[in-house]
């Protein structure tokens, strides 16, 4: 195809000697979707291109937001964030590496001009103390929930085996005392 068009031909017919010999060589053999209907699109979304690249790329339209507005999300969604840190040292990192990425944009802002301020980190701990308490709390109910319904579960086996064993003994006496009474 890097070819020049020849100045004799007009362009419909080299395009179409090109697509001719393309498919006589077999480049179109094998394509991702030959055969299949073409991907459907949302209608009037003029963006389409953009999304379906971040998808290819492994990416969220987070990328695409401007500095403030992802460190404000951040700040957003810090507790979430936070949620399966395990000591208090770990939670100060993050919230100091946060913190330095927040005033270097200070220092250099580019973008909108959001409003944004570093986080306290001494607030962000007593919260993350707060919920891992709670969460603490819910898991230790969960667990005896469940000890509960195990030991429930446990009794009416052993309920349904004594059962069980009160019948075959009492099926066992009737065939004695049939046995007796029939001399066998």
């Amino acid at each position: 195809m890097t070819e020049r068009k020849p100045s004799g031909l007009n362009f419909e017919s080299w395009i179409d000697k090109q697509i001719r010999e393309a498919q006589e060589r077999g480049e179109f053999d094998d394509l991702p979707l030959s055969g299949k209907p073409l991907p459907s699109r949302r209608p009037g979304d003029e963006l389409w291109w953009v999304r379906e690249k971040l998808a290819r790329e492994g990416e969220t339209t987070d990328a695409l937001l401007p500095t403030p507005l992802k460190l404000r999300k951040e700040i957003h969604r810090l507790p979430e964030t936070l949620r399966d840190v395990r000591s208090e040292l770990a939670v100060r990192d993050v919230v100091d590496e946060l913190n330095e990425r927040i005033k270097q944009w200070l220092r250099a802002p580019s973008g909108p001009q959001i409003a944004v301020g570093v986080v306290d980190a001494e607030a962000v701990v007593e919260q993350w103390r707060a919920d891992r308490a709670e969460r603490e709390q819910e898991a230790a109910a969960q667990r005896e929930a469940a000890a509960e319904q195990a030991a429930r579960r446990a009794a009416a086996e052993r309920a349904a085996a004594d059962h069980a064993r009160a019948e075959r003994r009492a099926a066992s006496w009737w065939r004695r005392l049939g046995a007796r009474l029939l001399g066998r």
